[in-house]
């Protein structure tokens, strides 16, 4: 299966463990829960999915990888306890509470939530010492003599054999007391989260034509060569970050995250094809509905590599556009929220507003303070709750420049406030709209009906942004082209000729 596949029975295998009767009892015993095992290999985003699901439902993630601990951390430390049998008194020999299992209290103490995942990364890589013990954790989730909490699901994660030399075959015994999924690479997969993170275009581009390099491992004559998912998503980053700065990303900086030297110069060459096109297309005069007739011009005759390079410019540019939309929009519904509970407490008689105002920053800096430790707050919401913070800090300034006489009068300036920061957004999202139409109309006026209009379509509806926008604010283009094209019949067609291409040095 896919990791989209896996992140799915995990969800489902969480809210089946989850379940509870009408006492209260979890329908499946937990002794009878088994931990999910993901088998699969490195760097395809097993960690990262852990993270969503964690946000996604609510709930706590403590992650640790096994291959860091000795055989004291994940058992404790021993002690001698004095204990009587019938009328003798022994020295008997405890053991402190696993390191591990402390970080799941921790947790609970700290954010107050009752339920999570602890993930144990490269659970099959563990020393010699510390292997029966987690062979014992996995059949009765003990470490020592202390139980993982009720209402914490066990999920962990290993390779197989012929990516690690330190992992260790599990016996058939273990095996049966534990959930199963093996997962492999998918590059589609991926391009969805990769959209929704941001991932640079220039690798999105580049990995529509070579598939085939998204993930890579080969045994050379000079060691192993590599490239997984992980390397590109890093990558990314730091290729932004140079770019912020001003730096130059040459082939050094590449073959750094992408340990396959073919794929690292082929990707380096490409990166610089790529920013000359970012260069000659005049991206924001397309979006603006202004692109002269040159641009159109050297658009009809480009070859489809060059084509492509254009509508991942394209697709970046306003894909982050309606990532601003969605996060403004975010943003405004917590403010929303928020103004109601205020609304209530200004009706009170000798309310302060700005008191108000003061105590929901505080109840949000703790939302955002318990969010990230308990590893439930995505960065959209981080992101929306920091930014409505900006606003209320805003509207008690406003409050005190203003100096309303009661609470009716305070909350009238607050929502003015509010409703210029909703007009704002739809001016926005007005914007954005009309620019993604353009996009759309130099699309149709350029390349007709091609397959050009297939992957604009294709590539905006597995855009969690673009997905997002499209479906509050319509497009007229985008469903036009939607129905006349019949993009997922014929999208595995485009795919297959977009595999054959190979880029040009």
């Amino acid at each position: 299966m896919n990791i989209k596949e896996a992140k799915e029975q995990i969800q489902n295998a969480m809210t089946a463990y989850f379940t509870k009767d009408d006492f209260g009892n979890y329908k499946i015993p937990i002794e009878r829960q088994r931990p999910i095992f993901l088998m699969g290999p490195p760097g395809i985003g097993k960690t990262a999915i852990m993270e969503q699901v964690a946000a996604e439902l609510g709930v706590g993630l403590v992650s640790y990888s096994m291959t860091h601990h000795t055989r004291q951390s994940a058992l404790g430390l021993p002690f001698i306890e004095k204990k009587v049998y019938g009328g003798q008194e022994y020295s008997v020999s405890e053991y402190t509470m696993s390191e591990i299992i402390a970080s799941v209290y921790d947790m609970m103490e700290k954010t107050g939530v009752k339920e999570g995942i602890l993930f144990l990364d490269e659970i099959n890589c563990v020393s010699e010492t510390l292997a029966p013990a987690m062979l014992q954790f996995l059949q009765y989730k003990i470490f020592g003599r202390h139980k993982v909490p009720n209402g914490w699901i066990v999920v962990t994660a290993g390779n197989p054999p012929e990516y690690n030399n330190s992992v260790r075959e599990f016996d058939i015994v273990t095996w049966d007391r534990l959930k199963r999924m093996d997962v492999e690479p998918d590059y589609d997969v991926w391009k969805e989260y990769a959209y929704k993170k941001g991932i640079h275009a220039a690798i999105l581009t580049y990995l529509d034509i070579k598939k085939s390099d998204f993930y890579k491992i080969e045994t050379t004559v000079d060691g192993k060569s590599f490239v997984t998912a992980r390397g590109w998503s890093d990558l990314s980053d730091m290729m932004m970050l140079y770019e912020q700065h001003g730096i130059v990303v040459d082939e050094m900086l590449v073959a750094q995250y992408l340990q396959n030297r073919k794929i690292a110069k082929e990707f380096a060459i490409y990166y610089d094809l790529f920013n000359k096109y970012k260069s000659d297309y005049q991206v924001d005069e397309i979006l603006s509905g202004k692109a002269p007739d040159t641009i159109k011009t050297r658009a009809k005759e480009a070859k489809f590599d060059e084509r492509l390079a254009l509508l991942g410019l394209i697709l970046d540019a306003i894909t982050g556009e309606l990532k601003k939309v969605s996060l403004v929009e975010q943003t405004q519904t917590e403010l929303l929220e928020i103004l109601k509970k205020v609304r209530i407490d200004l009706a009170k008689p000798g309310t302060d507003g700005k008191a108000s105002l003061r105590m929901q920053i505080g109840a949000l800096e703790r939302k955002i303070q318990t969010g990230k430790q308990a590893s439930t707050m995505s960065a959209d919401t981080e992101y929306a709750c920091r930014s409505a913070i900006a606003a209320l800090d805003g509207m008690t300034a406003l409050l005190s420049e203003k100096a309303p006489a009661g609470g009716k009068e305070a909350f009238q300036l607050l929502k003015a406030a509010f409703d210029d920061r909703t007009k704002a957004l739809k001016k926005q999202a007005d914007n954005a709209g009309r620019r993604l139409s353009n996009a759309f109309i130099f699309c149709e006026e350029v390349f007709g009906e091609g397959q050009e209009l297939l992957i604009l379509v294709t590539e905006l509806t597995i855009s969690f942004y673009g997905a997002r926008f499209i479906s509050r604010y319509g497009c007229k283009e985008y469903f036009n082209h939607n129905k006349e094209l019949l993009f997922y019949e014929r999208q595995k067609e485009i795919i297959q000729e977009i595999e054959k291409l190979e880029l040009e040095e």
